[in-house]
């Protein structure tokens, strides 16, 4: 598989990362459920990016660890206003932008590695792993 970027800028370039994701992770092999955990990360990522920097992009790789495993990472960056403070961010039921807050710790929950990169003004890069289980 090789590297994809896909421009997220409007609620079509979401559904695009979505059907794109869900398709990388049905031709590398994940099972049903573990396609649809990818998904719903990929749609929540990028509905992030257009809805707080208005534009970004998500760019597709397969992985692979030391131990063999193979898998999909997920790298969704922008540069954005970025998060003031990713701790709470991070906490159920924190939201800025009057949502339930279950975004950001919801896909960590639906991933086997999740990095969250930010500086204020500077723009956001969230880094997610899952592996074919």
């Amino acid at each position: 598989m090789e590297n994809r970027s896909i421009p997220l800028e409007t609620e079509r370039d979401i559904a695009v990362a979505r059907n794109e994701v869900r398709n990388i992770a049905s031709q590398l092999g994940f099972r049903i459920i573990d396609q649809t955990r990818l998904t719903t990360v990929a749609s929540e990522l990028a509905r992030n990016i257009v809805k707080y920097a208005g534009r970004g992009r998500l760019i597709t790789q397969s992985a692979s660890s030391a131990t063999g495993k193979r898998g999909l990472r997920l790298i969704f960056e922008d540069e954005g206003p970025g998060i003031a403070d990713v701790d709470l961010a991070m906490r159920d039921g924190y939201s800025t932008g009057g949502g339930l807050g279950k975004g950001l710790p919801g896909s960590k929950r639906m991933v086997d590695e999740f990095k969250i990169e930010s500086i204020a003004g500077q723009g956001t890069r969230v880094t997610v792993v899952r592996w074919i289980h």
